[in-house]
């Protein structure tokens, strides 16, 4: 196998990865050709819209894969938190590669932290993971709607569209943007969403081969940490509608997953730790969901 065809949506941070994910298969197969499919996803048209009102972050995922089916394209590459986590019949994430910073970040170019928001201050987000826990943290804060890419967002803030935005770091880090940070959320302040800030790589089930090739850039620890985290909504049974967060890490051979359920009509929430061996990842995911769930947390996944 000597050429690859790779579908990439078109935003900057998506073409970084994807030349990032380049990269990384070329210096393991140096023979090879590869080529990009760029592919406009409904997710990335529909920006003056919440996702949860048009179908979820399926949206930015469903036509790379549909480039998979119909052979157009061998491999695509996604920012795992946008992936479901119930797996595709005919595909395979073949690869998981390692993890940037996970945590999310306070970007304003007037005020240095949250606290230092004035009330009633207008915050930037269109994650009901991100709303839920900012009103935890500040119940007066005003949430409205931000949807773009990362330079689109960044653009609305300095024309004083929001008092400040909550980012990714991973996305500002791989774009030379990290300028633009003004603070850097706990975890425990800021539960990270599911598998963010790690890229997977998508193939055909039957596709052997190139799950060989793409076998190089399988990080392992990121793996384990995400497979905990993608298990913790699989068994919630979560989609965009509800905050849920979920962020596990790997440590002397020890995942520890952190996860957590809310609401954004009541504030409340419920939270879990659980700990173990590396080796029972999907099961720690598991264990976290049901304690959860002992918690009351069915009744905050309604809508």
């Amino acid at each position: 196998m000597n050429k690859i065809t790779m579908a990439t949506r078109k935003s900057p941070l998506a073409l970084w990865q994807s030349e990032y994910v380049k990269n990384l298969l070329i210096r393991a197969h140096p023979h090879l050709q590869i080529h990009f499919l760029e592919v406009t996803t409904t997710g990335d048209v529909k920006t003056h819209i919440a996702l949860s009102a048009i179908g979820g972050k399926n949206l930015f995922v469903k036509e790379l894969q549909s480039a998979l089916l119909t052979r157009e394209a061998d491999i695509a590459v996604h920012s795992i938190k946008d992936l479901s986590c119930t797996p595709h019949a005919s595909l395979v994430l073949s690869a998981i590669c390692e993890r940037e910073d996970p945590r999310d970040v306070f970007v304003s170019p007037r005020y240095k932290t949250l606290a230092e928001l004035p009330l009633h201050a207008v915050v930037g987000t269109s994650s009901p993971r991100r709303e839920c826990q900012l009103k935890r943290l500040r119940p007066d804060l005003q949430c409205k709607l931000l949807r773009g890419n990362v330079e689109t967002r960044i653009n609305k803030l300095l024309n004083h569209e929001y008092d400040a935005i909550i980012l990714a770091a991973a996305g500002l880090i791989r774009l030379g943007l990290q300028n633009h940070i003004s603070d850097v959320f706990s975890p425990a302040d800021m539960l990270p969403a599911i598998g963010q800030a790690a890229i997977g790589i998508e193939c055909r089930r039957d596709d052997h081969e190139l799950q060989k090739m793409l076998a190089p850039l399988h990080h392992l620890p990121t793996a384990l940490c995400v497979t905990a985290e993608r298990a913790v909504n699989f068994h919630l049974g979560g989609d965009c509608f509800t905050p849920i967060a979920a962020h596990a890490t790997l440590e002397h051979q020890q995942i520890t997953v952190s996860a957590r359920v809310g609401s954004l009509k009541t504030h409340e929430m419920v939270s879990t730790v659980q700990q173990g061996p590396h080796h029972q990842a999907a099961e720690l995911g598991y264990r976290a969901a049901q304690h959860l769930l002992s918690q009351g947390a069915k009744k905050l996944l309604q809508p």
